[in-house]
């Protein structure tokens, strides 16, 4: 099996980089950005400089624009056209704690708790032991009304695979600001799924190939890049399982105030588009803005 390792960085070679850099069953891809080190350099993994992807495709460049971690497409259009069957895509602060890797669950069939959920959306964290905060993405409107009491156990074949994260999980900027949790995730509670639409984000991820057309990180909608690649996938039809805690993120410096910002069109349309999405998975394009349909236009035409 073909496994890589996908990254966007603009430090130097961090702590979660150097580990991910010498699992030997993996192979790591850091795409670069103008703000990169220039004298970047990898063992054994493989760094794609701006120029190279310039060389990939100087249009698509332009469509995703510089200095975003959107630039992070280049990698897993680089990864599947290389061959990959599984690509994870991680954060160059999630460092790998010793059971990552170990438990995948991709495209094998598993008997999980499914949480049979009545409301439009299904928060990941509210089925954990922190039941306080939410994950990013998760529609405002919906927090106090999670319910989890209701689950059954089914067989399913995942496409996604979200593991979670100890230490700073992924939550968004109010959640932060509030709460500012530390967390350890107990193994037990864990894997899981939902009968509806999720967020899952690309900081601890792996995904099969099966869905490589699909999934893309959608440019020019801040931190919604992901969640709204994610919110489209599951509205398709791929399924996704939450699974235990493989990372401990030591989050990169961030501007809260600014992160607030940069998620308020979720904040504003999350729910709407969840509800669009249930009538019809093509209607993502009608939340996104013209230049990130091209930018994902492109990539598909791009896939080889």
């Amino acid at each position: 099996m073909n496994k890589y390792i996908v990254c966007t960085s603009i430090n130097e070679q961090t702590e979660a980089i150097l580990a991910y850099d010498s699992m030997p069953d993996w192979k790591l891809v850091v795409v670069g950005d103008k703000k990169t080190p220039k004298n970047y350099k990898l063992k054994n993994g493989i760094y794609i400089s701006p120029e190279d992807q310039m060389n990939i495709s100087s249009e698509l460049s332009e469509l995703i624009g510089w200095n975003c971690i959107q630039r992070r497409n280049f990698g897993l259009l680089y990864a599947f056209n290389l061959g990959a069957d599984i690509v994870c895509t991680v954060d160059d602060d999630n460092i790998p704690l010793p059971n990552w890797g170990n438990n995948l669950l991709i495209n094998n069939e598993v008997n999980i708790k499914e949480f049979q959920i009545g409301n439009e959306a299904f928060d990941p964290i509210g089925a954990t032991s922190y039941k306080q905060i939410w994950h990013r993405g998760f529609p405002l409107e919906l927090i106090s009304k999670r319910d989890y009491t209701d689950y059954k156990y089914v067989k399913v074949v995942p496409d996604i695979q979200a593991d979670f994260w100890n230490g700073d999980p992924d939550i968004d900027a109010l959640c932060r600001l509030e709460h500012g949790p530390s967390c350890n995730f107990s193994d037990t509670e864990f894997p899981f799924t939902s009968n509806k639409i999720s967020p899952f984000n690309s900081q601890n991820t792996i995904l099969s190939r099966k869905i490589a057309y699909d999934y893309f990180l959608y440019p020019h909608i801040g931190r919604m890049d992901d969640i709204w690649a994610a919110f489209y996938v599951i509205s398709k039809g791929y399924r996704v399982v939450y699974n235990k805690a493989t990372v401990f993120q030591q989050r990169n410096e961030h501007n809260l105030i600014e992160d607030m910002k940069k998620e308020y069109l979720g904040y504003e349309n999350n729910l709407a588009l969840v509800k669009s999405l249930y009538k019809n998975p093509e209607n993502i394009t009608n939340f996104l803005p013209e230049k990130s349909i091209a930018a994902w236009n492109l990539y598909r035409n791009l896939l080889k």
